[in-house]
């Protein structure tokens, strides 16, 4: 079940690219995609169903949902350079993360911490929020988290607590 529920993501965030942006189909979707990504894992808990595959899968529909909303969100945010750059090292930190998570374990690593979660969250509840608070202001705190979150996820994969 959980599994249907992630891919039901999958199926959900490729529908996106043929919403407009801001739209209320856009944000109905945008918010039951969200909503799957909070209760798929718990589904999977609740009924025994927790899988290296479920997990990975999910890693996977997260990816194509972050980057379908890049691809909408990307042309129409204006941001500045300083809030670019900053986004472009976080992203760095996850790539050197993944690559060494490869080299050091052999398989695809997947770090389920509280603090990606929080900012999963928190990156989720972003795009809600620009038309009433300025990108630059409400970005800050969601990069330093995500800073932080990248940070701890590289130190969990080298010290193998994952």
């Amino acid at each position: 079940m959980a599994n249907i529920i992630t891919g039901f993501r999958v199926l959900i965030s490729i529908a996106l690219l043929f919403c407009p942006v801001f739209s209320p189909v856009f944000y109905m979707l945008y918010l039951i995609a969200g909503v799957s990504d909070m209760i798929d894992g718990t589904i999977a808990r609740q009924t025994n169903t927790v899988s290296g595959f479920g997990a990975r899968f999910d890693t996977a529909a997260d990816f194509v949902f972050v980057v379908v909303c890049l691809i909408k969100f990307l042309p129409v945010i204006s941001m500045p350079i300083w809030l670019c750059v900053w986004i472009v090292i976080i992203a760095l930190i996850k790539i050197i993360n993944i690559i060494s998570g490869y080299i050091a374990q052999r398989r695809l690593v997947a770090v389920h911490s509280v603090m990606n979660k929080v900012t999963g969250v928190m990156l989720f509840i972003l795009p809600l929020t620009v038309s009433i608070i300025p990108l630059t202001y409400s970005a800050i705190p969601v990069c330093a988290v995500a800073t932080f979150s990248a940070v701890q996820e590289g130190y969990f994969i080298r010290c193998r607590k994952v």
